[in-house]
């Protein structure tokens, strides 16, 4: 596959992943997931170092991810992101209007605490696009706290019934867009960028 590479260095690799892919293999042991395709490829090239993934996202998820060359360094990273050092930043097509430009949803996921920030971009034909920025690191939380404020993510299926929808997506319109830290080892600012794929661009010019 064509993994776009977003940025890397003798630490890090961060890649573009596409919607439809898992980071790593649930226990149902898929073979196929992003970090064995990026590994795969490292061996074929004789590369001796292993790709490890500092954080994950949904299948359905497109965007970017971070991965660590070497084992050191994901304890670096995923000792950031357990910190909240990392500023993350998705974009999602959320179904109806929104009454609020900024809000907080403080939503507990599991029994723990969650809060994602979000920000209305722009209002569509049926849907909105925001900005989220989860300052907690809960699974499925994005996705969790819209439809919990009655705004679930086009294309969602596994909180929401795809009959729900008026606009219909072919998969779940949430994108990992930007990701800004302080590099664990050169202590560099970083910031980083990866556009709208083109199936969720090419929903929003459908509807604009």
């Amino acid at each position: 596959m064509n993994i776009p590479v977003i940025y890397e260095d003798d630490w890090l690799l961060v890649v573009d992943k596409p919607s439809g892919l898992l980071t790593i293999p649930t226990p149902k042991n898929e073979r196929r997931t992003l970090t064995s395709i990026l590994n795969d490829e490292l061996q074929s090239k004789g590369v001796s170092y292993r790709l490890h993934p500092c954080h994950r996202l949904d299948r359905e998820t497109s965007g970017l991810i971070i991965y660590a060359k070497g084992k050191s360094v994901q304890k670096k990273m995923m000792a950031l992101f357990k910190g909240k050092e990392i500023k993350k930043t998705y974009l999602a097509f959320v179904r109806g209007i929104l009454r609020e430009v900024c809000a907080e949803i403080k939503f507990p996921i599991e029994g723990m605490n969650a809060l994602t920030k979000y920000r209305l971009v722009k209002k569509m034909g049926g849907f909105c696009l925001v900005k989220a920025y989860p300052s907690t690191g809960r699974t499925n939380q994005i996705r969790i706290h819209f439809k919990a404020i009655g705004h679930p993510i086009l294309g969602e299926t596994k909180y929401a019934f795809r009959r729900d929808f008026t606009v219909k997506a072919k998969r779940l319109c949430l994108h990992a867009e930007e990701l800004e830290l302080t590099h664990p080892v050169t202590k560099r600012l970083i910031r980083l960028h990866a556009d709208l794929p083109p199936d969720m661009k090419g929903l929003l010019e459908k509807y604009a």
